[in-house]
C-alpha cells in the first residue's frame, strides 16, 4: 500500500483472508467464478510484496527493494492484464459469441505482460522505487519506451484490463469494468504523483465488487444453468 510498511501488510492480510473466504463459497457455488475469486488474494500478495519494498527503503537495503519491487510489478504489469481478461472468459457462457474473443485479450494481455515485465529482470537498473509525498512512486525504464510513447503503452494496459469486464455478458462484471474506471479516473485526477502504487491499491479494494458478486451468486440471475 501507499503510506507505509504496517499499512501494506494489514491491506494484504485483509484483501487475502477475504479472497480466500471467496474462493472457499466460489468452489460450493460455481467453480467458473474461482479464477475472480483468486483476485483479492493476489492483490492481497501484490501488497505484501509492497510492504518488502517499504522494509528495504527504511533499512537502505537496495536488494530488498528491488525484490520487492519485483514481486510488486509482477502483479501490476505481467499478471493482471492476463488474469482479468481470462476470469472474464472463463465466466463467459459456452454458447456467448464473445468468449474466444476474451482468450484473445488474455493473448495479448500475456504478449504485453511480457514484454513489460521481462526487461527488468535483465536490467535491474530500469527499476526505480522512490518516496513522493508519503507513497511510493515507482518509476524507470520500459522497453516499450524505445518503440512507443509512455501514454500509449498505459493506454494499451487500461483497454486490456477494462475492455473484457465491460464486454462481459454478465452485468455485475460490467459493472465491475465500471470500478475499474471510477478507480482509473480517481488516480489520474487526484494521485498521479504516485499513480501505480495507487492504482493498484484502489484496484485491491475494487476486487471487493467480486467478493460481493460471488457472495450473492449475481451471475446466477443471467445464467442459472451455470450458477445454480
Amino acid at each position: 500500500m501507499c503510506f507505509s510498511e504496517p499499512v501494506s501488510f494489514a491491506a494484504g492480510s485483509a484483501l487475502i483472508a477475504g479472497g480466500a473466504f471467496a474462493s472457499w463459497k466460489a468452489w460450493k457455488i460455481s467453480k467458473k467464478y474461482m479464477p475472480i475469486a483468486l483476485m483479492p488474494v493476489m492483490a492481497g500478495i501484490q501488497q505484501f510484496m509492497e510492504g518488502y519494498v517499504w522494509m528495504g527503503l527504511s533499512g537502505g537495503d537496495s536488494s530488498m527493494v528491488w525484490l520487492g519491487a519485483m514481486g510488486f510489478i509482477f502483479f501490476s504489469w505481467l499478471l493482471w492484464p492476463i488474469w482479468i481478461p481470462f476470469s472474464v472468459y472463463v465466466l463467459e457462457p459456452p454458447e456467448s459469441r464473445r468468449k474466444n474473443m476474451f482468450l484473445y485479450f488474455a493473448l495479448a494481455g500475456t504478449a504485453l505482460g511480457l514484454a513489460l515485465y521481462i526487461p527488468h529482470l535483465l536490467y535491474p537498473d530500469w527499476v526505480n522505487v522512490t518516496i513522493n509525498r508519503d507513497s511510493l512512486a515507482y518509476e524507470g525504464t520500459m522497453l516499450l519506451d524505445y518503440l512507443i510513447p509512455r501514454w500509449l503503452t498505459y493506454a494499451i494496459y487500461m483497454f486490456l484490463l477494462i475492455a473484457p469486464p465491460l464486454m462481459s455478458t454478465y452485468l455485475h462484471i460490467r459493472l465491475f469494468g465500471l470500478t475499474l474506471i471510477a478507480i482509473v479516473s480517481v488516480v489520474y485526477f487526484f494521485l498521479v504523483y504516485a499513480y501505480i502504487s495507487f492504482f493498484c491499491l484502489l484496484a485491491g479494494i475494487g476486487t471487493l465488487h467480486l467478493i460481493y458478486i460471488i457472495l450473492r451468486n449475481k451471475c446466477c440471475r443471467e445464467c442459472p444453468t451455470l450458477f445454480s
